[in-house]
């Protein structure tokens, strides 16, 4: 019983105190770490990464990043800005950095601080793709993700306290509460709820993509090559932090005409393939 009303608390501590509107669903998420504390930690992360690696400062594909990164930045102030967010940028600080690391890989810090490694390039092959990326990650940003994450992650620790807590003069079931605990609220909690970003930073990169002037539907043949390259190896999408391929392939396929009638609102009728 005292456990029930720890969790009840809980989740109505979470609803009061620490929520915030995503401005492209409209809809309440977490944020128990507020973006004025978030944001520095991130640029002074970001920092230290950039010291300790080999960033990529010349060069044609250097160049390709920054000017797409600018493109879709202007997309999501343009989109913001229309739609009664002027002003919401204020805090980020966008930075765009090739990294020459064979990993294939993209991300995006809270506050707008960019990576690409030079070994999702080829992958990307050109300037739809690099952008089809680039939407995705910029949107992680732009819709809170890292804090959602952050938040969710606190919550799922207070859980295991408050159950260890109301559990403590029975070492049976506390022991019995640990294990399903961790794995019920990995799997039936933390895991969705990473997918569902995936899936949320898939569908507003393809608008700010398009009102770059970027197909959309590029980014479903980018998944197409991001599931060949990884030789369709991949463990099951409910025991992943990301959708399937083909999940992500039938979504895009799915919200690109969308986002094609999203761009042409903003006088953008062709789309560089």
């Amino acid at each position: 019983m005292k456990f029930k009303k720890s969790i009840a608390l809980l989740g109505v501590f979470a609803l009061v105190v620490g929520c915030s509107t995503n401005p492209f669903t409209g809809k309440k998420t977490l944020a128990l770490v507020p973006n004025s504390q978030l944001f520095p930690m991130a640029f002074q992360q970001y920092d230290q990464f950039l010291a300790e690696n080999n960033v990529v400062t010349s060069g044609s594909e250097a160049q390709m990043i920054t000017n797409i990164g600018q493109k879709i930045s202007v997309a999501a102030e343009r989109w913001l800005t229309a739609n009664g967010y002027a002003g919401y940028l204020q805090n980020y600080a966008w930075e765009y950095n090739l990294v020459d690391d064979p990993t294939v890989n993209a991300w995006c810090m809270p506050g707008g601080k960019i990576v690409f490694y030079t070994g999702i390039l080829p992958i990307a092959d050109g300037e739809a793709g690099v952008a089809a990326i680039m939407g995705h990650e910029v949107a992680h940003a732009l819709a809170n993700h890292g804090q959602q994450r952050m938040s969710a992650g606190q919550l799922q620790a207070i859980g295991a306290v408050a159950g260890n807590v109301a559990l403590s003069k029975d070492p049976k079931n506390q022991q019995i509460f640990n294990q399903a605990y961790g794995i019920g609220s990995t799997v039936g909690v933390m895991l969705p709820f990473s997918r569902n970003h995936e899936s949320e930073a898939d569908r507003i990169g393809l608008t700010l993509m398009a009102i770059a002037g970027y197909d959309p539907i590029e980014a479903a043949d980018l998944w197409r090559r991001m599931k060949e390259n990884s030789g369709g190896q991949a463990p099951p999408e409910f025991l992943s932090t990301h959708p399937s391929s083909e999940t992500r392939i039938n979504n895009i396929t799915q919200w690109a005409p969308e986002a094609k009638a999203e761009a042409k609102k903003y006088g953008v009728t062709t789309f560089k393939k």
